[in-house]
């Protein structure tokens, strides 16, 4: 795991030792467009899980504590948005940056668990002493998603501008940081997961600038951010998931320059 204190120490050595060097600093925002990936959420649970009534699966199957669990998680498109502050050192740019992105859950799929598909049992089964059927199937309660992927992260970047001699400057970029990533999963208004991790996270930028004026330029680019597996507890049952969060983010911005 990568610590906010470990990056925020980092940060801090890198600003005193470009600054003397530094021909100009900035600051400049971003807000985009956020395709997150789906993702399997895949677990076991963390003590023995004794099952509820369901439709060919009877009430009270033990099933012991390691027994994997998991579904397929399909996640919407949604928003990020960033600040940063930097230095230029002519075409090359070391920069802190504060990023936000969130997206909601629009459906979970393939649920099993010990290898069994229960798509078709009743939902009761997922609630260990139920006292009878909840009459809607486990496909249909998770079919319907709600919730979502909520995460900041903390990055340190560096960038390379290509100088063609004209206002205009492509760029790449990479970076590493630290995401915190808050996870909620309520299908059919059900809480299943409401947790959150603190992982290492790395991203990788490209796009083009235009120097609108000597202080002000506008950038347009792509970049994808990744993230170590995020861990979480479920609270409808006592199990843990991990899971990985990778999107690509398309978007707009501007810097300042003083």
């Amino acid at each position: 795991m990568f610590s906010k204190n470990k990056l925020a120490l980092a940060l801090a050595v890198s600003a005193i030792s470009i600054s003397a060097q530094a021909e100009d600093f900035y600051i400049g925002g971003n807000i985009g467009y956020s395709d997150m990936d789906n993702t399997a959420t895949s677990g076991s649970f963390s003590s023995e899980f004794v099952t509820g009534p369901g439709t060919t699966l009877p009430a009270g199957v033990a099933l012991p504590a390691g027994t994997d669990v998991g579904w397929n998680t399909n996640v919407d498109s949604g928003t990020a948005y960033s600040l940063t502050l930097g230095y230029n050192m002519g075409q090359i740019r070391f920069e802190a940056e504060y990023a936000r992105s969130m997206n909601d859950v629009d459906s979970h799929s393939n649920v099993s668990t010990a290898g069994i598909a229960l798509g078709s049992e009743d939902a009761g089964v997922l609630v260990t002493g139920a006292p009878d059927s909840l009459g809607v199937t486990v496909a249909d309660l998770v079919a319907n998603g709600r919730g979502e992927f909520d995460a900041s992260y903390l990055f340190a970047n560096v960038y390379y501008d290509f100088d063609l001699g004209s206002p205009f400057k492509p760029y790449i970029g990479a970076g590493i940081g630290n995401a915190d990533v808050d996870i909620e999963y309520r299908p059919s208004g059900v809480t299943i997961i409401n947790d959150d991790d603190s992982v290492f996270a790395y991203q990788i930028m490209a796009g083009v600038n235009f120097d609108a004026t000597e202080q002000l330029t506008v950038f347009g680019g792509v970049r994808w951010r990744e993230t170590d597996d995020i861990r979480v507890n479920a609270d409808l049952f006592d199990a843990r998931f991990d899971m990985e969060m990778s999107s690509f983010v398309a978007e707009l911005g501007t810097r300042f320059n003083f």
